[in-house]
Formats: structure tokens, sequence, C-alpha cells
């Protein structure tokens, strides 16, 4: 018998495999996600995060630097959020002197070509945990998009490249869009997430944030009225098609590696950019299973990471892009 076709015959050897190679996993595909916390000269370890910290600023700009010395060109920002300032309303995401928009002026000045994509959410800064106002014992759609819009033009005004509201309300990218438009803020960018899920694989992000729903039987107990239901995927499509509709520039998927069935998806339906988000507990599985030697540490990482870009994502949000980084550029 002669096999004519032999699909070995391309896996002979290291050269070869890259020469047909189908992704190519660089350092242009990362945004990393980082902790700001009020103060100076600070680094606090999240444990259930290995190798990722809650830095004060200044801390926090030197990492920048380092980040882009590496190929890391865009950074995704959280706030740490003193608990006496937070309310019901959210209200100091639009200070003008708040932690986040310091932080956001800060590197520009330090790292001017940085790509900074502040979160745009309420949960840091409310005293229920949630990404929305309670009204009458439920998230209100409407007056917390007022007050998204709020939040997104004091970011914008601080030097924000790109806003990424992660709150799943409906119709926010298009009152964003219209504030910015109106306000003369034209070329900031919306990365819209679109398709969020209300997963279990958050847990170490609200860890690091505190930001987890708090305990009280007159609000809801989790956020499954705003995330969307992980049995579902054509509701996905619904919901980017609107945001993309409403204006956004880039469309986010999240989780990652559990919902990449949902990036393909997504990646056959539409032309726009699409990042997806390989979530703390997809980081802290692979950590964990590292540190007991049942893993490969650096291989699991860039495999993990290459099958998200194959998948179809654009840029990944990854707490292992620094980690990547490194080993790529090795």
């Amino acid at each position: 018998m002669i096999i004519y076709s032999r699909n070995r015959r391309l896996r002979t050897s290291e050269t070869l495999r890259s020469l047909v190679q189908e992704t190519v996993l660089t350092t242009n595909d990362f945004v990393m996600p980082i902790f700001v916390m009020e103060g100076s000269g600070k680094k606090e370890a999240i444990s259930s995060m290995p190798g990722i910290f809650r830095r004060s600023l200044d801390l926090t700009i030197l990492e920048c630097k380092e980040l882009f010395s590496l190929g890391v060109k865009a950074v995704n920002l959280y706030m740490k959020v003193s608990e006496n300032l937070k309310d019901n309303t959210g209200k100091e995401a639009w200070n003008q002197n708040g932690l986040m928009q310091n932080t956001i002026k800060a590197i520009k000045d330090a790292v001017p070509e940085m790509i900074i994509m502040p979160d745009v959410a309420l949960d840091p800064f409310s005293i229920y945990g949630h990404d929305g106002i309670i009204k009458d014992g439920k998230i209100d759609n409407d007056s917390t998009n007022e007050a998204l819009v709020k939040m997104s033009l004091s970011l914008a005004e601080a030097g924000a490249d790109i806003l990424a509201p992660s709150d799943m309300m409906d119709g926010r990218v298009l009152a964003m869009r219209e504030a910015l438009e109106e306000n003369n803020f034209t070329d900031v960018g919306i990365l819209s997430y679109a398709a969020k899920y209300a997963s279990s694989f958050y847990g170490p992000f609200r860890s690091a944030l505190d930001s987890a729903p708090v305990d009280n039987q007159d609000i809801p107990k989790d956020k499954k009225t705003y995330q969307m239901d992980f049995h579902n995927s054509r509701e996905a499509l619904d919901e980017v098609y609107k945001d993309v509709a409403e204006g956004a520039d880039i469309i986010m998927i999240k989780p990652g590696m559990p919902y990449l069935d949902i990036v393909s998806k997504v990646r056959e339906s539409i032309d726009l950019p699409i990042a997806v988000y390989n979530v703390s507990g997809e980081y802290a599985m692979l950590k964990a299973a590292a540190q007991n030697g049942w893993l490969d540490n650096d291989k699991a990482i860039i495999e993990s990471l290459t099958c998200i870009k194959r998948a179809g994502a654009d840029m990944i949000f990854t707490y292992a892009a620094k980690e990547a980084a490194v080993l790529l550029n090795n």
C-alpha cells in the first residue's frame, strides 16, 4: 500500500514546523491587567494569583516601564478603592483627582506610547460590590448608564486611549459613544465587554479588589441579572451585534479558555478586533498545577495563550502577559 498523503512530512523538524505554523504568538497580542492601590512604595502580593501584585502609583509606573521594554504595549487598569470612598452611586469613579485618573495621567507622562485601557464599571467603587446602582433591591440599568458616562468622560479627560466597560448594562456603549462624540473625545475608543459571562472563574480577581457582591438579602447575591448565562451561546452573538451597532471599536469575550467556542463563533461573524480575557481563575489554576509539578509552567502559559489566539483573538488580556513576554523574547 502506498500512502501518497502523509501529514507527518511537514512535522519532521522544528524548522519545517515553523514554516507551516498557522498561529504565531507575539508580545503585540498582550494587554496586562494592573491593580493600583493608594500610598507610596507599596507592593502587596495577591495570594490567589501568584506573581501578581497590587502596587502604589509610583511602583505602577516602574512596572509599566518594564512592561513596555518587554514589548507589552497596553495595560488594563483597576483600582483598589478605600472603603470610605465607596457608596451606592460610585461617584468616586469620576473624581478628576481620583486614583484612576491620576494613574492614567502618570502613566501617560512616564510612558507616552503605552496604550491605557481603564476598566469602566462601578463595582470597585460600590458599597455593594455590584457593577450598577441599586434601586429597590435591583440593579438599575439606566441610572447606571448615566454614572458610566460620567466615569467615561472623566477617564477620557485624564488621557485614556480606550475605555473598557465591563459592566454589561444594556445600551451603555451607545450612551458612552454619544457622550464622547459630543465632548470632542472622538479618538477615544470603546472596548466593549460584549459577551461577559457570569462565571465562577472570577474569584481571585474579586479578592484582589475586594469587589465581590456583599452578602445582603435585600440585593442580588450575584451578577447573573446582568452578566450572561454560561449555558448560552446564541445570546452572545446578539450581545455582540448590538454593541457593534452602538459604536464599539473592539469586542471582548470573557472568560477565555472555557469559552473558546464563543470566540470562534464571534470571529466568524464580525470583522472588528476581538479581545479575549484570560481571567484570574484560569491563571490561578495553571499556577496551582505548575506549583504542584503537574504542569510545565512555561509551556502551559505559551500553549494556552496561543490557543486563545488560534480561536480568533486579536488581543489577549492576561495576567501572564509579562511572564509570556519574557519567554517569547528569550
